[in-house]
């Protein structure tokens, strides 16, 4: 069982504060009715209200309001694939789209390369579930995972530098999207494979990685780039980008940092200078980690049982609308 929405049950938070105005509604309540002096005569005026009722009401209107918020998060379970399945993984693939991937210390281009690693990988990975994440200052989902190799390699040859409208290079973010985008009930049978400079411009991306080891994901890192690095062109331009004192901007790559990505969850380093020989190594290591049935089509069929918690949401505010305040009366 597991929320197809889980970040939607942070709002059940706000149950607290209406519980906490409630009890404040109930106080003010009572201190105005003994300001007003005699209670015989209140007692009087008040007899046909009930205090129940009204706690009642706002009660349920308060279990419907976290009923919505519990469907609106979908609880469900995955059903067993239909039809034909083969064994194998999750692999997300991680690709690094900041200005800097337009580097030419690798030809043609940082960025090239990387695609030309994926485009090797995908033909190598089918039979398993794919996905892919772009960032440079932000990261996006842009595949969920599936087993379409050619749906692959056309996100694939879409990413570039202008997906990502902040620039720079965030990789804790892309590692947090990454395990946000896995399957969360096991804790095995899931890769991730990071495609990048390393010019990191944030110190957490070794605690996010702790953080997908923690959830069974192995990150295996692909270094791009060359360590004596190399001026960054102006996209259009043959001009060199420069800093706010003038200074032509120098990018290297940080093996260091991604080396120790890859060893917080198991994972390996790889320096990409020859894409088949990287490609080859990737596989051969992935094709040792314990499989799972996976449909052929790509997809896995859930039973959503959001309609139950929508249902008796729907059944308590009713009966609150027609529920009275006044109390019953028999003769």
């Amino acid at each position: 069982m597991q929320f197809q929405y889980i970040e939607l049950l942070f709002g059940l938070g706000i149950l607290l504060p209406l519980v906490g105005l409630l009890l404040l509604v109930l106080r003010f309540k009572k201190k105005k009715q003994q300001q007003l002096g005699n209670s015989r005569l209140i007692n009087q005026l008040t007899n046909n209200y009930s205090h129940q009722k009204y706690q009642l009401k706002i009660v349920g209107i308060i279990i419907t309001i976290g009923l919505l918020i519990i469907a609106a998060a979908n609880l469900r379970k995955p059903l067993p694939p239909k039809g034909s399945a083969t064994k194998g993984i999750d692999v997300m693939l991680l690709l690094d789209v900041s200005k800097s991937m337009l580097s030419e210390d690798e030809k043609p281009t940082r960025l090239d390369k990387a695609k030309q690693l994926i485009y090797q990988l995908t033909n190598q990975l089918q039979g398993n579930r794919v996905g892919l994440i772009v960032f440079a200052g932000e990261a996006y989902l842009q595949m969920p995972l599936t087993a379409d190799a050619a749906a692959t390699k056309m996100f694939v040859s879409n990413a570039n530098t202008d997906v990502v409208n902040l620039q720079g290079t965030v990789i804790s973010e892309a590692l947090t999207l990454c395990n946000n985008s896995l399957e969360t009930q096991d804790k095995k049978y899931k890769a991730a494979v990071l495609i990048t400079d390393g010019e990191d411009h944030d110190e957490k991306a070794v605690e996010t990685a702790k953080t997908l080891a923690d959830a069974g994901v192995v990150l295996h890192t692909v270094g791009v780039g060359s360590v004596q690095g190399t001026p960054i062109i102006e996209a259009g331009t043959n001009n060199y980008k420069r800093d706010i004192d003038g200074q032509t901007i120098i990018t290297k790559l940080n093996a260091q940092l991604l080396q120790q990505l890859a060893k917080t969850t198991g994972g390996t380093y790889h320096t990409l200078t020859n894409t088949t020989q990287v490609s080859t190594q990737l596989i051969h290591t992935l094709n040792q980690m314990e499989t799972k049935p996976i449909s052929s089509n790509g997809f896995v069929d859930y039973q959503s049982y959001y309609t139950l918690f929508l249902a008796i949401g729907v059944i308590l505010l009713l009966v609150e609308t027609f529920v009275s305040e006044t109390k019953l009366q028999f003769s």
